[in-house]
């Protein structure tokens, strides 16, 4: 009864299962893997986050580069502000009581005593970056030698979300905050870095920092999610398939075992043998001399009654 199963055609059908099986398998147990680092990695940053509030303050030279680990440590610079580049961040949003709120960023480079320049965000203010009534309100940079104490950040990129990577800012606002958009403003080093401080003058609002990129349970980690489920579906969807081909198979060979074949394939069964008997069968014979003395004696008949007349 299964001998289709031996058929060239069963033995694709069969290879192609087998491989398509394991693979769909593979291919989804490693999704739900990075979906599952993701979540690891997500509760590590707020662990470490959590750390770093009350952990010391370090060199913020000891902490360079900015990575996974680094990101959100307190670190720590001296130096004095160059009040003469007081820069605003625009269409940065930040949450409160009332809800998600719109306003921008003031940053501020410190010029360390090695020479080169921090990037600083001293605080949040809500409103429009580029109205006088809200940028009024921007209180200047400490004068003198300062010490600052924030939370180390990575330079921003054009991933990262409020970032205005496209340019045609006024004077005085910058899109991203990096050292590679502050280089053609300053005319010295920047660190690829910034901090944005703990403790904000009033009237600002301290910027809390953000989570290192790739850490977070964003969009991508979900999508990973995603895509585990589809892999197994995949997966359910060829073992259903081979079932179902299967067991149709295996009905057909029953019923071809017991004489019961299908409509279609009786007929086609039926129509050699009701070929071969129309071809056995006589054509009917005509006798044409007959019909012709017929003929000749109505005319006969016919001439012999002209003459009587």
């Amino acid at each position: 009864m299964y001998r289709f199963l031996l058929t060239p055609r069963w033995w694709g059908i069969n290879v192609f299962a087998v491989l398509a099986i394991p693979f769909c398998i593979f291919m989804g147990s490693w999704q739900l893997g990075r979906f599952e680092d993701r979540v690891a990695t997500h509760q590590q940053q707020e662990d470490r986050s959590d750390r770093a509030k009350t952990a010391a303050a370090r060199p913020v030279e000891s902490l360079l580069p900015v990575d996974k680990i680094t990101s959100g440590r307190q670190a720590s610079a001296r130096g004095h502000y160059d009040t003469g580049h007081q820069l605003l961040v625009p269409s940065r949003t930040l949450k409160d009581n009332h809800g998600e709120r719109q306003g921008f960023y003031v940053l501020s480079l410190l010029r360390t005593d090695h020479g080169k320049a921090l990037p600083v965000v001293r605080g949040w203010l809500p409103g429009d970056a580029g109205a006088k009534t809200d940028t009024a309100k921007v209180p200047a940079p400490p004068k003198g030698e300062v010490t600052v104490t924030g939370a180390l950040q990575a330079s921003e990129n054009q991933g990262t979300d409020g970032v205005q990577a496209g340019g045609g800012l006024p004077q005085g606002q910058l899109g991203m905050i990096s050292a590679a958009s502050l280089v053609n403003i300053v005319p010295y080093e920047v660190y690829d870095a910034w901090i944005t401080l703990t403790d904000a003058q009033a009237p600002l609002r301290a910027v809390p920092p953000a989570a290192a990129e790739g850490s977070g349970l964003d969009l991508k980690a979900f999508q990973n999610l995603g895509y585990t489920g589809e892999w197994f579906v995949f997966a359910g969807f060829v073992v259903f398939m081979w079932f179902r081909l299967f067991r149709r198979e295996a009905e057909a060979a029953k019923d071809a075992a017991l004489g019961l074949l299908p409509e279609g394939e009786m007929e086609r069964e039926l129509a050699p043998e009701a070929e071969a008997e129309a071809e056995a069968k006589p054509a009917p014979e005509t006798d044409t001399g007959a019909g012709v003395e017929v003929e000749a004696e109505a005319d006969a008949g016919a001439e012999a009654g002209a003459g009587r007349g």
